[in-house]
């Protein structure tokens, strides 16, 4: 990944477009003109993240301060690169951000769409719900520390 920059914003309205037309045109809701303008006005380059594969534009993804933790934003991959683990290892990445400042994590998914799936996979579960948009939150997971020497010796002697 690296970080977005102004002259990105063309391309992921594109990758927005192909990647969210199934799921709008199932919901009556598809406009190519209007789905490319909404990602337009909302993209901050500052909290996007651009995805590359090979060295190959690949997808977007953002992560938005908000005033109780972070918007996860405008994720997308190139439908060819999709269900090979990339999301998860970008999620992965962020998350582990997240975790360790101890943030939340909020996004919306399209009804039925099969990206629910990963985020359920990565710990979100359903906050609220309406018949277009499924709201989901995520919240940190617990910080992993190392045992200390009488904690591993326990974790040993237990283990026998």
């Amino acid at each position: 990944m690296r970080p977005a920059r102004p002259a990105d914003v063309e391309a992921i309205a594109e990758l927005r477009a192909v990647v969210m037309r199934p799921d709008l045109e199932r919901l009556g809701r598809y406009d190519g003109h209007r789905v490319r303008q909404r990602l337009r006005d909302g993209f901050s380059p500052g909290h996007t993240w651009v995805i590359t594969s090979e060295g190959a534009f690949a997808g977007s993804v953002s992560l938005r301060p908000s005033e109780n933790g972070h918007w996860l934003e405008h994720f997308y991959l190139t439908p060819a690169l999709q269900g090979r683990g990339l999301g998860s290892a970008v999620l992965r990445t962020l998350l582990s951000t997240t975790d360790a400042s101890g943030d939340l994590v909020r996004l919306n998914v399209l009804q039925g769409s099969p990206a629910r799936h990963l985020y359920e996979r990565h710990g979100f579960t359903v906050e609220t719900q309406d018949p277009v948009d499924v709201f989901m939150l995520r919240h940190p997971a617990p910080q992993r520390t190392a045992p200390g020497p009488a904690q591993a010796a326990a974790m040993t002697e237990e283990s026998r």
